[in-house]
Order: structure tokens, then C-alpha cells, then sequence
């Protein structure tokens, strides 16, 4: 194993820990360990590794989710397919980006997620939700915006994804968290594939990552069930983390666009 591989695994490590650990948020993470750890050049290859690792996360993540029935699959699915439209529109926009520029873009998206977790979420929600029609429409809409998002920047989007799935279902956190990993899997998957297209997806690095982060996933939810009376901490000081790496892309980015 050479010193890039060892780099990547525990870039993994730490993407897998923190999703683990506290949840949706830890996966905006792995573009900047890619390009600032891993040491990958090319942002946009970057972008599409670290999509294709994150959509693997997720859907052995959800495997968990799924045997503890916390998922809701007709809203899910419903949410899902609108939104991987949503991101081969946006991963093919964000192909036509100048790299330094987008990573200009995804600080300020990092801002975002940082100041949305330091704010916290409701639990509240109705657990027995059935899809109707206007469910559907909504979760049709917010989908395809979420998916944009997420192929757009190459993120998981579970930030945006969880508050979505509650906005146009009415389920509770639990279950949305649970349903939203499908829809992080396919945004990704479909992202992945877009940026793959075009020669944009390093297989080694993204299987390196992929494999540290399932061994850091495992790791974290172990510390999680110990730690479970301080996630609330625990978050807040992951969205500092998040707003110490926004500033540092920042500086970088600014400093390459000068």
C-alpha cells in the first residue's frame, strides 16, 4: 500500500466516522480531505471520486436502516427519481464550471450546512405517513432540487435531503434520515456515472475511500450509542469543523484564482 492509498483510506475513516457519528453532514467532508489530504489535483475529478464514494456509503448504510423498517420506500423512491434528473442536469452543469470557481461555490455551500446544523432540527413528524397525491407532487419538486444540488457539487446532499424528505412527506427525522440514504445513493450513483462519462473518476482512490469509510462508519456508530446523550455537542462541534474547512478552501481557492 502506498502512501497515496494509506491517505485515502483514512480520508474514508474520517468521512465514515463522522456520517457514523452524528449523521447527515459527515460526506460534504470528503471533497476537501480528496483534494487537500489525498492530494488530487483536478477538482472536478476530485468531485466525481468522491461522489461515487459517498453513494456507496450511503447505500451500505441503508442496508441498516432498511432491517430496522426506518425507511419509507414509496417516498423515497418517489423522491429519489426526481432528484437523480436533478443531478445529471446538475453534475453535467457542474462539469462546465471552472474548478477553482467551484470550489469557491461549495466553501459557501459548506457556510450553509455548518450554520443549518449549529441551528439543529425538529424530531416532530407523523411516523405512519402514506403517500398521496399531493405528497408526491412535493416531493417530486423538492427532489429535483435537492438532486440538482447534489450533482451540481458532488455532494451527498444529506443536508439538504433529510429537511427536504420531512418538508414534502410530514415524516419524522428518524424516518428521514433512514429514507433520505436511497436518495444520497442514487444522486451520487447518477453523478458518479456522469462524471465517469468523461474520464472524471479515480476507481482506485474512490475504492480505497469507500473502503475506510465503511470501517469508519462501523467505528463511529459504535461511539454514537456511547455518546448518545451528547450528539447535540457533538454535532455543534462538527459544524465548526465544517466552518474552519469552508474558510480554509477560501483561502486556498481565492489564492489560486489570484
Amino acid at each position: 500500500m502506498s502512501l497515496v492509498d494509506l491517505l485515502t483510506s483514512l480520508s474514508g475513516g474520517v468521512v465514515g466516522f463522522s456520517l457514523g457519528l452524528i449523521g447527515g453532514g459527515g460526506s460534504i467532508l470528503a471533497l476537501p480531505l480528496l483534494l487537500y489530504v489525498v492530494g488530487v489535483k483536478d477538482p472536478h475529478l476530485a468531485i466525481g471520486t468522491s461522489a461515487l464514494a459517498v453513494a456507496a456509503n450511503a447505500f451500505a448504510n441503508l442496508v441498516q436502516h432498511a432491517r430496522a423498517g426506518t425507511v419509507k420506500w414509496p417516498c423515497a423512491m418517489v423522491f429519489a427519481l426526481s432528484g437523480v434528473v436533478g443531478a445529471l442536469i446538475g453534475s453535467t452543469l457542474g462539469k462546465q464550471v471552472a474548478g477553482q470557481h467551484l470550489l469557491v461555490l461549495f466553501a459557501g455551500v459548506m457556510v450553509v450546512v455548518g450554520a443549518s446544523m449549529l441551528r439543529g432540527r425538529s424530531a416532530e413528524g407523523d411516523p405512519g405517513v402514506r403517500i398521496t397525491r399531493p405528497i408526491a407532487i412535493r416531493l417530486v419538486i423538492v427532489g429535483f432540487l435537492a438532486g440538482l444540488m447534489s450533482g451540481f457539487f458532488g455532494i451527498g446532499g444529506g443536508f439538504l435531503i433529510v429537511p427536504g424528505i420531512m418538508l414534502g412527506s410530514g415524516m419524522p427525522i428518524l424516518n428521514a434520515v433512514g429514507s433520505s440514504l436511497f436518495s444520497v445513493g442514487a444522486f451520487g450513483s447518477a453523478t458518479a456515472l456522469n462524471y465517469a462519462l468523461s474520464n472524471l473518476v479515480d476507481w482506485r482512490i474512490a475504492a480505497f475511500f469507500i473502503g475506510g469509510g465503511v470501517a469508519g462508519g462501523a467505528v463511529g456508530m459504535r461511539v454514537a450509542i456511547r455518546l448518545a446523550d451528547h450528539k447535540g455537542l457533538l454535532t455543534r462541534l462538527f459544524a465548526f469543523v465544517l466552518l474552519a474547512v469552508a474558510a480554509y478552501m477560501l483561502f486556498r481557492s481565492f489564492g489560486g484564482l489570484g
